[in-house]
């Protein structure tokens, strides 16, 4: 009788087996395993100042304004963004390149024709970064410029936009749509016509120089110290800050080093230089990528402690520079500090930095007072009449800060500066000629 349910028992135990298979399979497709929670530490902010867009580092230093009965011009930063709010809305098109070999004396002739005004800018500026700032509807090519030069017909019918590179002297000219011309007509010349009046130095020169017919209002400032803790500079600039080895290297002088590079930090000066050997590169930098590499690289820590533009630029030493502006006037110091930032790009990152660690409140001073600089037509006549330099030389004549620095304070004095053979100098009545400061 046993054999008799022999394969009734097989089937039911095949049939508990085919069961069970399909249960282990279901548990194992919808197993979820409980996880311990893992506590979430909030990022690491090593953000010490600001971040800046394109069009806040990069800015026009002055306007001019060529009209038929009068030249206008200013060195107004208010009144300069004012304008570029509307150039920033046009839509330019068709870039072509006008001239090859574009002179000085050329550059000269163009600016003093009439119905034109002239965007002045510090330093060369690559086109393919600036086209974040501008709407370029049109390939953008790899041209740089310093200049930038609005021509308009008498009716306003059209209008052309030029690119001036004085450095690899070339000129270039591009196209902006008819529905742009309105805004030039009803808001940019309206402005530069209440401009201050401006006035060439010598007309008959190969150099355009234009300056102020009037006085030019300022404010000399004085500051409290302030400055930002070096262990935030320790912590961006250093991949492992455990690594540091900190240590006073002289009675103003402390170096923070690891294996890979070093910062030394000048106490007096407020100022400090770090270098990371092991980037260095002799290779020719591309100057949009240099531009943009530097300013992402500052960016990235929140570097820009204050008002600092771009003002030169060295694609073969791969370095770049960022001077100080106070309320959109450049300031300048001697060898008690510096107001530059100093960016030197390496192989792919930073290969040296060099920058002030101080910070100024610019919103809330200890002191301000009214001071009135004398006309920039005086400036020059006292250049030209002077035996030390030849006038036609001279490059620029522009209204800055001189910083002097002393413990506890830093005093801004309103000066007239002037460039020559590549170098700001200070003007000083009392020395004929100017006061050389040696700072680009």
């Amino acid at each position: 009788m046993g054999l008799k349910y022999v394969e009734t028992v097989k089937s039911i135990v095949l049939i508990l087996l085919v069961a069970l298979s399909i249960i282990l399979t279901f548990s194992i497709w919808t197993y979820s395993p409980r996880y311990e929670t893992i506590e979430q530490f909030p990022p690491v902010d090593i953000s010490i100042g600001d971040k800046k867009r394109i069009d806040e580092i990069i800015k026009p230093y002055k306007m001019v304004f060529n009209f038929d009965d009068a030249l206008k011009g200013t060195t107004d930063s208010d009144k300069i963004d004012r304008i570029m709010e509307e150039i920033t809305d046009w839509k330019i098109t068709e870039i072509t390149t006008v001239e090859e070999n574009f002179t000085s004396e050329d550059i000269s002739t163009l600016l003093r024709k009439p119905n034109r005004f002239t965007v002045f800018f510090q330093s060369e500026i690559p086109l393919s970064v600036y086209d974040s700032v501008l709407k370029i509807e049109a390939p953008t090519p790899e041209i740089s410029f310093n200049q930038i030069v609005v021509e308009w017909k008498p009716d306003n019918t059209a209008m052309t936009v030029y690119f001036v590179s004085k450095e690899n002297k070339k000129l270039y000219s591009a196209k902006v749509k008819a529905e742009d011309y309105q805004s030039l007509d009803n808001s940019i010349l309206t402005v530069g016509r209440e401009l201050q009046e401006y006035r060439e130095v010598n007309s008959d020169s190969s150099s355009y120089l234009v300056v102020s017919v009037e006085p030019v209002e300022t404010i000399k400032y004085t500051f409290l110290e302030d400055e930002v803790s070096i262990n935030k500079f320790r912590d961006a600039l250093f991949s492992d800050v455990n690594a540091v080895r900190n240590s006073q290297v002289g009675i103003h002088v402390e170096e923070l080093a690891d294996d890979h590079a070093m910062m030394n930090v000048y106490t007096e000066k407020k100022t400090l230089n770090y270098v990371s050997p092991n980037a260095e590169s002799q290779e020719l930098a591309i100057p949009s990528e240099l531009l943009i590499n530097t300013v992402n690289f500052v960016n990235e820590h929140g570097g820009w402690t204050d008002e600092f533009r771009f003002t030169y630029m060295d694609a073969e030493t791969r370095s770049v520079r960022f001077r100080l502006y106070l309320h959109g006037l450049p300031v300048y110091t001697d060898s008690s500090s510096s107001a530059e930032i100093l960016p030197k790009w390496g192989k792919n990152r930073i290969y040296s930095y060099a920058r002030p660690y101080y910070r100024l409140n610019s919103s809330n001073p200890a002191k301000s007072e009214i001071e009135l600089l004398p006309p920039g037509i005086d400036i020059a006549e006292s250049l030209r009449k002077s035996d030390k330099l030849d006038i036609g030389a001279v490059e620029e004549i522009t209204p800055g800060y001189f910083m002097k620095y002393k413990p506890g304070l830093f005093i801004m004095e309103p000066a007239w500066f002037y460039l020559i053979n590549g170098n700001w100098n200070r003007f000083s009545p009392e020395i004929l000629g100017g006061e050389l400061i040696g700072l680009e």
